[in-house]
């Protein structure tokens, strides 16, 4: 789980509050009752034009290691609501991304920045959709009525997504702020995003000026509250968020195991409705809040889950694959081999030799950051064999999900956060995990994506919110669905 994960989240949840914000607005950011950050509002009105923009700035722990993130996004429109532009800035462990983006006509202009490659192409704008000042007005028009329900369509900047939002307007509740208590109606939405369903809590004065966000994460509640700047950016109590995403394993798992079929029964907790996903070594079963997962530490089965589309197989932002250096070492990694399934083989092995310094302080790599500089974790891992895959013209796609660790940061027996790639070969997906050194049954796919970090976290609503009851060796000879 990464802090940029966390910044995604808050840009698509604050942005669509109705306020009628004041030149500028300060938050406190607390997670689980303790301070990590703060977050900043700014809106300007100039030359018949609004510019809104937020600022994130929080610090994480990562087993030990703080982790600072600073994130902004930007949007210009006319005042009623009529998109103009936009940008998005995120600044995580030395890594930068950037997008800058002007709409007319119906289109898009955008231009990424990653890793020191930059990306232009025209896109069509989404119909119906809006920024910032058009979710207020939206807001304004609807009211704040009990019982008033409406549905915005909120484009995402950062992923150049959309959200469909979904708000109710509650009742009016006494509600405890720095600056003491305060009448405020509850405001309730439901966002729609590319990854799941995510789900947030606010509380609005009668000018429809927020006051107080909240929202479930990793099992406890992120909360922002409205207050000065000098409270705002008091120093922070630091927050080790990775330990709340382990999963306690009920036992041990043997080597045997590990390389054989286990069956897994998960109970989901809080507001999850998303279990572990299907995969061609993955099968997930189940509903309300029990699911069975079996996994194969081999792919079987004679027709794949899904086949690989055009964009599996072409370069992206954050695997730029078309990189003259991202290919050169593709040729490198691949060796003499011609069958994709021994090319990705040497592609897997190479990468755990290539990224030496096994670093938990990176943010979030491009592959040509990567290769350029090779550190970090299992997320650099699978970004760069996803991405020398894609060089070497196989389909790949990068998992996240949970693995098994007999013992990490001083817990027994737990499945930690973890991403692997998988690679189309053979007429199946298969999984290839160069920072373990190679797939098993104790790997569990939670979502999959191409690389992007705000598709990478389909599975962050189950972090935190999945209990694992029993663990269950399957026989080689038994049929599993």
């Amino acid at each position: 789980m990464r802090p940029f994960a966390l910044a995604l989240l808050l840009f698509a949840l604050v942005p669509l509050a109705h306020a009628t914000p004041p030149q500028e607005q300060w938050f406190s950011v607390q997670l689980d009752g303790r301070k990590i950050g703060s977050f900043q509002t700014e809106r300007i009105e100039r030359d018949g034009q609004v510019r809104t923009t937020q600022t994130l700035q929080i610090t994480l722990e990562r087993a030990g290691i703080a982790i600072d993130l600073r994130s902004s996004e930007s949007a210009t429109e006319t005042r009623d609501g009529k998109p103009l532009a936009f940008a998005a800035r995120s600044l995580l462990s030395g890594v930068e991304q950037r997008v800058d983006g002007r709409v007319a006509a119906g289109r898009i202009e955008v231009t990424t920045r990653t890793g020191g490659a930059s990306q232009t192409r025209s896109l069509a704008w989404p119909d119906g959709a809006v920024l910032a000042e058009g979710a207020r007005l939206a807001g304004l028009r609807a009211g704040l009525e009990p019982g008033t329900r409406y549905e915005v369509l909120a484009f995402q900047p950062s992923s150049l997504d959309t959200a469909r939002v979904i708000t109710e307007v509650g009742a009016v509740t006494s509600v405890d702020l720095p600056g003491g208590r305060r009448p405020l109606s509850r405001i309730e939405q439901t966002m729609q995003l590319p990854f799941g369903t995510m789900r947030s809590q606010s509380w609005v004065d009668a000018q429809q000026t927020i006051h107080k966000l909240t929202m479930p994460l990793l099992g406890v509640q992120l909360v922002l509250l409205s207050c000065d700047r000098a409270c705002a950016t008091a120093p922070n109590q630091g927050s080790d968020i990775f330990a709340r995403t382990l999963v306690s394993a009920p036992r041990a798992l043997t080597p045997g195991e590990l390389a054989g079929t286990l069956r897994y029964t998960f109970t989901l907790r809080g507001h999850t409705t998303q279990g572990p996903t299907t995969t061609d070594e993955q099968r997930s079963s189940g509903s309300g809040a029990q699911r069975v997962v079996i996994v194969r530490a081999q792919a079987q089965g004679a027709t794949p889950v899904e086949q690989p589309t055009a964009a599996d197989f072409a370069p992206n932002n954050y695997l730029q694959s078309d990189a003259p250096e991202v290919l050169a070492l593709a040729r490198r990694a691949a060796g003499e081999a011609s069958a994709p399934a021994q090319q990705m083989h040497n592609i897997e092995q190479f990468v755990r030799g290539y990224i030496k310094d096994k670093s938990l302080g990176v943010g979030y790599a491009s592959a040509l950051e990567i290769v350029r500089k090779p550190e970090g974790d299992c997320t650099e891992h699978a970004v760069l064999v996803a991405a020398l895959g894609r060089a070497s013209g196989i389909a790949t796609r990068v998992v996240t999900g949970l693995a098994y660790a007999p013992t990490f940061a001083g817990h027994d027996h737990v499945f930690v956060p973890h991403a692997w790639a998988q690679a189309f070969v053979d007429g199946r997906w298969r999984s290839y995990d160069a920072a373990l050194g190679q797939f098993d049954a104790g790997h569990l796919a939670l979502g999959v994506g191409d690389g992007d970090p705000w598709r990478f976290y389909a599975g962050v609503e189950q972090l935190g919110n999945l209990e694992l009851r029993s663990i269950e060796t399957v026989p080689a000879t038994a049929s599993t669905p």
